[in-house]
């Protein structure tokens, strides 16, 4: 799991291993398509629970379904769109359908005057997520050496966590001009399209190609039993780390029961953000040179934290150190389990695998918070987030075990 570092010859010219110590011109791309789009989506989501709760009364369980069914729905379809790509042997035309329906959903939101509307708007931009994920997620690996996998997710990672923060600020500021939810939720139109037309002018997929000479054949969800015993490991792996973590609409919802202003409640998605963007890329680049147990270990132990801060807040800094410590564990676990995805796919896989992966990882989500809006109706905000504690330390715990039991089988992530 550990790649070899480079040992370039001595007569190999600097300028030689410095471009290929740069990640590819496309991997930034995709990397700027994913900023510009989380700033449009941030900004709408930043404001959605509150603007489904106070506007449209919508009731905490209610929200949790939404957010729960919205994101699992991208997860099935990632599935599907994996195993078009590898068939086309084409990434970006999916990626562009996914990413051009979400741009297009982005106005139904200010324009929504029941629950249902916003449901229907959340579905289908989800369907888009669902549609663009796994293809970008394996034209990422198709673009990467192997031994920069870890520095391109992180990247592509950092920059849409860049995207996630602006957003929250831009509402803040919008807010602040306006007053006005519905008006401030228009602006999030402009940026979703300057994503979707930098992916279409600024990346330019490779060709596919099959080992051994091989003629590409038609790929089927039956080949996913080609992929090794490791990967499903990471797939399980993935899961777990889904049911400890739920929508971060509750942070959101949390905060302003103690008490912030409607204005500022963005805040919280800034705080998580910043520092989920200046984790993701320096974990990954560590994650090249030493693996990646010890670092997911360590951002499991984070969502502990981070949930204890939330059980047991009484003060509003006590909600933002617990959305830090949320983007820390964030920044520590999806660009890692990302590249651990794409260590142990074959490449002709790749969509096929992004896609299982993140099925499993969506149904987890929707159960999350499907019980994370239960919990809070019915007994609380603190015992949603000292259950979600309980899940992360589990998860931790076996995570170290799986550490342990690697050195008598082979077959652990």
């Amino acid at each position: 799991m550990v790649p070899r570092l480079n040992e370039p010859a001595p007569a190999t010219p600097r300028s030689t291993e410095h471009e290929k110590r740069m990640l590819p011109r496309a991997v930034w791309m995709l990397g700027l398509v994913s900023l510009f789009m989380d700033i449009s989506s941030e900004l709408v989501h930043s404001l959605l629970p509150i603007f489904m709760a106070t506007v449209l009364g919508a009731s905490m369980i209610t929200i949790g379904i939404i957010e729960g069914v919205a994101e699992a729905t991208a997860a099935i379809l990632k599935v599907y769109s994996g195993v078009i790509s590898d068939r086309l042997g084409k990434r970006k035309l999916l990626a562009v359908i996914g990413y051009g329906m979400a741009a297009l959903t982005k106005p139904i939101f200010p324009m929504a005057t029941s629950i249902g509307w916003v449901f229907a708007a959340r579905f289908i931009d989800r369907i888009g997520k669902g549609i663009r994920g796994a293809p970008r997620d394996a034209l990422i690996a198709d673009l990467t050496p192997a031994e920069q996998r870890g520095a391109a997710y992180g990247l592509r990672q950092s920059l849409d966590s860049v995207g996630a923060f602006i957003g929250p600020l831009l509402a803040i500021a919008l807010l602040l001009m306006f007053t006005d939810i519905t008006t401030v939720l228009w602006f999030a139109v402009i940026p979703a399209f300057i994503a979707v037309a930098i992916l279409i002018a600024g990346v330019h997929e490779p060709k596919l190609h099959v080992a051994d000479g091989k003629t590409r054949r038609v790929v089927s969800l039956a080949d996913a039993k080609r992929l090794s015993a490791r990967y499903w490991w990471v797939v399980v792996l993935g899961g777990v780390f889904g049911l400890a973590r739920f929508s971060e609409a509750f942070l959101i919802l949390r905060t302003q029961e103690l008490g912030m202003a409607i204005a500022y409640l963005p805040v919280v998605l800034i705080v998580m953000n910043i520092i989920f963007a200046l984790v993701s890329y320096p974990a990954g680049m560590l994650a090249d040179r030493v693996g990646t147990r010890g670092l997911l270990i360590i951002g499991m132990v984070a969502l502990v934290a981070a949930d204890l801060c939330f059980a047991y807040a009484t003060h509003l800094s006590h909600a933002l150190a617990g959305a830090a410590i949320w983007g820390l564990h964030m920044g520590l676990t999806q660009g890692l389990l990302s590249k651990l995805v794409a260590d142990e796919a074959p490449a002709d896989l790749r969509g096929t695998a992004f896609g299982l992966f993140n099925l499993v990882t969506g149904v987890a989500l929707l159960l999350a918070s499907t019980i994370a809006g239960g919990l809070w109706s019915l007994l609380g905000p603190s015992v949603t987030f000292l259950a979600g504690a309980a899940f992360a330390a589990l998860a931790a715990i076996g995570l170290w075990g799986m550490t342990i039991v690697r050195t008598v089988s082979p077959h652990a992530p």
